[in-house]
């Protein structure tokens, strides 16, 4: 049985799931499905074609789905999808896709936290189990992967990658991908080690973190640049989940990984 508070605005043709909690004043749009289990909280906005999967919690003052802030939107039908279980806190904002970027969409995985006043722009995928922690601004087209967490105020340029199990510290600047497992911050952003405290509570034993450490100091600090680099990880590791993520990873960069943190005292090419 859903709870919906009188003053509540839904548009009959939203479809609610099954003990689906909505309070005052809150706002649900037409085309919008929302799975079993969730909270709308007071003054809450769903926009049209978002589609928010079970156990959600949507908080006061977010809204989900609002047309794109980009020029290049030309009024298109575009979609918001988020997964289960996810926390959007006060007055986050997460908008549609475009045609554009020719993806339509922007995507949430389960279990994220977004936390109050992120701002997820169009076309945005955000992965699983990840932590947006309070004043993130992702740009159009950033890609986070599972398990990532962006500390509070940090802004990311559009096209921006941030890899798996990375942490980055708050009040920075991502103009550079951020490669999987690692730790970045200062300024400009760059490598300071390796997230070892979030692997570790995520189960990674001690000698994949070791690897995960050497496959880094072979890029970063051995005087390659980063296809060279990249062949001595190939040829020199054996084979690993992790050794294909990161090599995968730093292949497929568009915008090119962060610098690493002492780069002047190593003496590398970069």
């Amino acid at each position: 049985m859903n709870r919906i508070h009188p003053t509540a605005i839904i548009s009959p043709d939203a479809v609610l799931g099954d003990n689906v909690e909505v309070g005052p004043y809150a706002f649900i749009d037409a085309n919008v499905t929302i799975g079993d289990n969730c909270k709308i909280h007071p003054h809450a906005v769903i926009y049209s074609y978002a589609k928010i999967g079970k156990g959600c919690e949507i908080f006061p003052g977010a809204v989900v789905s609002a047309i794109p802030q980009d020029l290049k939107y030309d009024g298109e039908i575009s979609y918001v999808e988020i997964g289960d279980n996810v926390t959007i806190r006060e007055c986050a904002t997460i908008n549609r896709g475009t045609r554009a970027s020719g993806k339509g969409v922007t995507r949430i995985g389960h279990d994220t936290l977004v936390m109050s006043y992120v701002h997820v722009a169009h076309d945005c995928c955000v992965g699983n189990h990840c932590i947006l922690v309070s004043f993130v601004g992702l740009a159009g087209e950033t890609d986070v992967d599972d398990w990532a967490i962006i500390g509070g105020s940090t802004v990311a340029h559009q096209f921006s990658h941030i890899g798996t199990h990375a942490m980055i510290g708050g009040g920075f600047r991502i103009s550079k991908d951020v490669p999987p497992y690692t730790l970045c911050g200062r300024e400009p952003l760059c490598y300071v080690g390796v997230n070892i405290v979030g692997l570790r509570r995520r189960g990674f034993d001690s000698d994949v973190i070791r690897n995960i450490k050497d496959i880094y100091d072979t890029i970063y600090f051995q005087g390659n640049n980063i296809s060279d680099g990249c062949a001595r990880v190939e040829a020199g590791f054996p084979p690993s989940e992790e050794k294909d993520t990161i090599l995968n990873f730093i292949r497929n960069s568009k915008r090119g990984i962060v610098r690493p943190g002492d780069t002047r005292e190593k003496g590398s090419d970069w």
